[in-house]
């Protein structure tokens, strides 16, 4: 069969290539393949048929000749452009056709090909071409059938009776409402293929942006303390060797840590779908930011319990607060920060605020910070303000569902109304 089917790829291949694939030069994968062997068994049975047909029909219609065989040839093998050209071929078989019943040549199996060919028009979406060739044929076929056959061999021969007349509009109505049902489902597949290529690719966005912010969040604030206790050590290497061998002991966990969560990122990207090795970080891990920021010579004061939060809620708090005190580390001269820890309603609010000017250091950052913190509050449907503070210092204010799952319905909500309306 010309049109095999791809496992799980919905209609057969012939039915997938309209109008609009055949300009594309040089795309020779696009392009409809040549049905050489459907063309061949259908001009072989109307050959044959066709002389079966003479010998029943012998006496009432003229016999076959070698014009009359050339005419079927021709009908049969012009099926073989049908998914390329497929306006010009509808239209050449109905006109073939026509001439051979004019000739007076027995009636047969000569209407499979103008119907193939009415099918393909219809299915690659030229409707007037299908309608107008076939009606073409019909009004041609009766004017033979009833007026013009005085003229016309075979000699002798009486004007038809209407009733195959109806039966054969019967049959080009039948006909054309298959391709056109057939035409409706391939567009139907399209539209669903489309549909869940989007989707991969709205998935595929999401875990990179996802990606992108984790190794972001672990290695900025990392790095930050990295370079802190670097300088320490590199400024009381020679005067305080304690105090610089305590900054390279905290260089060396820091980094043995960052190494590990990077080694959790990367190890969801070799098995998709894996549940990770280690737990997600969360604020029950506060105090080992607060450690670590007091590494770097920043001193935090936290206020307030965290309260129980769902995993994904709880993870994009800890980064918020990582992220928020890397940059007082990074950017402030502060070396003191306030973290604020509070629940209204469903609402969890983090507050981080420091009182220090910025120093405008940027540590070899790329200024994904805010960014970063932004686009876990969105996805998550909360919301992050930040900006310096009227008395001073830096504000970064967290707003964040308590359960996760109630803003993740929402979001789904929200999206599948979206893809309605674009879809309108």
């Amino acid at each position: 069969m010309d049109g095999q089917r791809e496992r799980g790829a919905g209609p057969p291949r012939w039915w997938r290539h309209g109008p609009a694939r055949w300009d594309r030069g040089g795309d020779e994968e696009r392009r409809p393949r040549w049905p050489w062997r459907s063309t061949a068994l259908i001009t072989a049975f109307v050959l044959v048929g066709s002389t079966f047909a003479a010998h029943a029909q012998a006496g009432e219609r003229a016999a076959l000749d070698p014009f009359a065989r050339v005419l079927l040839f021709l009908t049969g093998a012009a099926l073989l452009w049908r998914q390329r050209y497929p306006v010009p071929v509808v239209f050449g078989t109905a006109a073939t056709t026509l001439v051979y019943l004019g000739a007076g040549y027995p009636y047969g199996p000569v209407f499979l090909a103008v119907a193939v060919a009415c099918f393909s028009a219809l299915v690659a979406g030229h409707r007037a071409a299908a309608w107008t060739a076939m009606g073409t044929l019909w009004a041609g076929h009766a004017l033979l059938a009833h007026w013009l056959y005085r003229w016309l061999p075979p000699s002798g021969d009486g004007a038809a009776p209407w009733g195959p007349e109806i039966v054969v509009a019967t049959w080009v109505v039948a006909i054309v409402a298959l391709s056109e049902l057939t035409r409706a489902r391939r567009e139907q597949w399209a539209r669903e293929r489309a549909e869940r290529a989007q989707a991969a690719r709205r998935r595929a966005d999401e875990e990179r942006l996802r990606i992108a912010r984790e190794l972001h969040d672990v290695l900025a604030h990392s790095i930050s303390v990295i370079n802190v206790q670097a300088g320490v050590g590199l400024a009381l290497l020679d005067t305080d060797p304690e105090q610089a061998r305590t900054a390279l002991t905290t260089i060396k966990a820091q980094s043995k840590e960052a190494l590990g969560e990077v080694r959790q990122v990367l190890g969801t990207l070799r098995t998709p779908g894996d549940a990770p090795r280690a737990p997600a970080p969360g604020l029950d891990r506060l105090p080992e930011l607060v450690e670590q920021a007091a590494s770097a010579g920043l001193t935090v004061e936290v206020d307030g319990e965290p309260p129980r939060l769902s995993p994904g809620t709880d993870l994009a708090a800890f980064r918020i607060v990582q992220e928020a005190l890397t940059n007082v580390v990074r950017h402030s001269g502060a070396r003191h920060a306030r973290v604020r820890i509070g629940r209204e309603g469903g609402t969890l609010r983090l507050r981080v605020d420091d009182d220090g000017p910025a120093t405008g250091a940027e540590a070899g950052g790329s200024g994904n910070g805010l960014a970063g913190m932004r686009e876990r509050a969105a996805a998550l449907g909360g919301t992050i303000e930040a900006g310096p503070r009227p008395d001073g210092g830096f504000r970064v204010l967290a707003s964040l569902p308590v359960d996760v799952r109630h803003a993740e319905h929402l979001r789904d909500v929200r999206d599948s109304e979206g893809a309605e309306e674009e879809d309108r």
